[in-house]
């Protein structure tokens, strides 16, 4: 059986996790759910990082013993990852004996090969990144990552001959592309980095004691990050009496980091293992930040979110839903409340959801539940079919090369179709005449079809979802839900018997939950907070987060009138999914009222509303001029209102 390894970081223990925390934990997930579902042997790791200046630190301001304070940060942790439904093969505290053994294995070894030499450190360190700096590498005096002060350490201390290695690694990114990625990741990680030389790093400190001892130096403790980057090899047996797993699993498959840790993930542990002599992982895949208003959502900035109290409110899978659809996997993201809600009305509400009422209520009227054996078929059969049978491949496509956005994007493409295969096929017309029977029973029969293959395609994202589907549908053999089983519309489905079901999503009152949403976000004293250092930028350039500011969203035009007085202007009503904006806009030299009326356009969604000649306007349309020549900007294909433009 081939096997399967992905990790995720392991996480500090430092504070209480939020949800742009839990993104790389679900993204994971889904991805070794994916590869268990279609046949891998999979070993998926997360765990906690409890050492360091940081945690001692915090845990002194919390009047415990460092453990003390671990511990009840990582019984959260567990807990919250049990809430999102996270299937790790194991979890590894740092402070485990397993560990902390081979790290101090992995330390001699290197120590006895001449790899690590004693010296002295001064320079600058950040204890919230627990990161060394050079004085070239800070940005205005502080941390080039956080912003915040570094401090002048000057201590005895080991060193890591890092610099022995850096040819070696650059000549290795430079011809495996696929290691690290994606490719503006392994851009940064060349330039800032390793081609303008790699100093050696430090390894040990002995300025606080909160950490793994080195063995033949007392008063040292190993550096925080060689110390938490082992956990990938020491969780598989490293150096161990039992080093099977190690022998059966590594080198990793995909190793999933945030892109603010991408440095110590490509440069420091892929040098680490050559100088252990182990072959590196096959990827390491940095992703975006979760962000709110264009910031990374962080304890220290006060905008975090608790998804504790959201999976609470709206159920697990409507979180893992959002975080694995939403986000641009590779980019940073945005959270908003409202864009949580509006994607769980459309798509899992509306979509999904009522797809699968449907289809239900319509097998129950009409053939008492069972569905039917014999039918004749219709002249839109074929498409479903064809559709339903692509989707076995192209999704693995997508999964494979991580875009898991878009591996969600067109299985809700196919839901759609189905969704409009019943709006084509009137059943409840083809109901009303008993010559139309079997005709009837085909579009039962490809719609019960349709959604088992949905189902076993949801299994890895939403698998509570995916199995009250299959639960509904009544299907009891297991051979009917295995992903070999969708590689060909047209399993026997015949005969099962369908059960009546609640909405699978109830639709949200968005205006109601925005405020109570409000509530739910951490409430940090943001005048306590010390401000982050601002960076100078180019002028008339924007960083990709303040772009993603900008909601787009496909809105259809309900109304349009022309406003009097005016030769230019046009007032439309335009449906945003779920809420209706007033726009005005100058296009009425292209375009009539009558025109608009009906039109899918893309709106700027979170425009501050303003007055445009004496009218409130409340967004913005897209399109484009030249010579003379205005074109609205359109999309490609059927797309539903309130639909995020990315």
């Amino acid at each position: 059986m081939k096997t399967y390894y992905i990790t995720t970081p392991i996480y500090y223990t430092s504070g209480k996790l939020h949800i742009g925390h839990s993104y790389t934990t679900v993204a994971a997930d889904a991805l070794a759910r994916f590869k268990r579902l279609t046949g891998y042997d999979v070993m998926f790791l997360t765990g906690t990082d409890e050492h360091g200046q940081k945690i001692e630190r915090a845990a002194n301001e919390a009047g415990k013993k460092p453990i003390e304070y671990v511990d009840g940060i990582v019984a959260s942790i567990k807990e919250l990852w049990e809430l999102l439904k996270i299937s790790n093969d194991d979890f590894l505290r740092t402070t485990e004996p397993r560990h902390i053994e081979a790290v101090q294995k992995i330390f001699k070894k290197l120590y006895d090969q001449g790899d690590i030499y004693k010296s002295k450190y001064e320079g600058w360190y950040c204890t919230p990144c627990e990161s060394f700096w050079l004085e070239r590498q800070l940005e205005d005096g502080n941390c080039p990552d956080c912003g915040r002060e570094v401090e002048m350490t000057t201590e005895e201390s080991y060193f890591f001959r890092a610099s022995k290695y850096a040819d070696k690694l650059i000549d290795y990114i430079k011809e495996n592309d696929d290691f690290v990625q994606p490719s503006s990741r392994r851009n940064e990680m060349l330039n800032n980095f390793l081609l303008p030389g790699l100093e050696d790093l430090c390894v040990s400190r002995t300025s606080f004691s909160w950490g793994v001892p080195v063995t033949f130096d007392e008063g040292h403790v190993v550096y925080v990050w060689i110390d938490a980057l082992s956990n990938y090899i020491t969780a598989l047996g490293y150096l161990s009496e039992d080093d099977e797993k190690l022998k059966k699993y590594w080198p990793a498959d995909v190793q999933l980091v945030g892109k603010e840790i991408m440095r110590f993930h490509t440069i420091t542990w892929p040098i680490l293992l050559m100088a252990l002599g182990l072959p590196l992982p096959k990827q390491v895949f940095g992703h975006g930040w979760l962000t709110t208003e264009g910031k990374k959502m962080s304890k220290s900035v006060g905008n975090v979110i608790d998804p504790v109290k959201l999976i609470g409110r709206y159920g697990v899978d409507a979180i893992r839903y959002f975080l694995l659809r939403e986000v641009p996997f590779g980019s940073d993201g945005q959270y908003s409340s409202e864009s949580l809600l509006l994607r769980t009305n459309a798509d899992l509400a509306n979509d999904l959801g009522n797809l699968v009422s449907r289809t239900a209520a319509m097998t129950l009227k009409y053939f008492d539940g069972v569905t039917p054996g014999e039918w004749e078929a219709t002249e839109h059969d074929a498409l479903i079919e064809q559709q339903g049978e692509k989707l076995h491949a192209i999704v693995s496509e997508h999964m494979d090369a991580l875009r898991l956005p878009e591996a969600l994007a067109d299985i809700w493409s196919y839901i759609g179709s189905l969704n409009k295969y019943i709006d084509l096929t009137m059943p409840w017309v083809l109901a009303k005449d008993e010559a139309n029977k079997k005709t009837l029973a085909s579009v039962m029969y490809h719609l019960t079809e349709g959604l088992r293959i949905v189902s076993v395609l949801l299994v890895p994202f939403i698998e509570d979802t995916a199995k009250k589907i299959q639960d509904v549908l009544g299907i009891e053999d297991e051979t009917l839900v295995d992903w070999d089983s969708i590689a060909k519309f047209g399993k026997n489905v015949c005969g099962l018997t369908v059960k009546k079901t609640a909405p699978l999503f109830p639709r949200i009152d968005v205006k109601k939950e925005l405020s109570e949403l409000e509530k739910i976000a951490d409430d940090s004293d943001l005048s306590k907070k010390k401000s982050t250092p601002k960076k100078q930028e180019v002028a008339g350039v924007i960083t990709y987060d303040e772009f993603m500011k900008v909601e787009l969203r496909l809105g259809q035009v309900k109304e349009a009138e022309a406003i009097d007085g005016s030769d230019k202007l046009i007032k439309m009503q335009v449906d945003v999914g779920g809420e209706t904006k007033q726009i005005v806009s100058g296009i009425r030299e292209w375009y009539s009222a009558n025109e608009m009326v009906g039109k899918t356009i893309v709106v700027v969604a979170n425009l501050k509303p303003t007055k445009l000649f004496g009218t409130m306007s409340e967004g913005m349309l897209l399109a484009a001029q030249a010579d003379g020549v205005l074109k609205l900007v359109t999309i490609d294909g059927d797309m539903k209102s309130g639909a995020r433009v990315s």
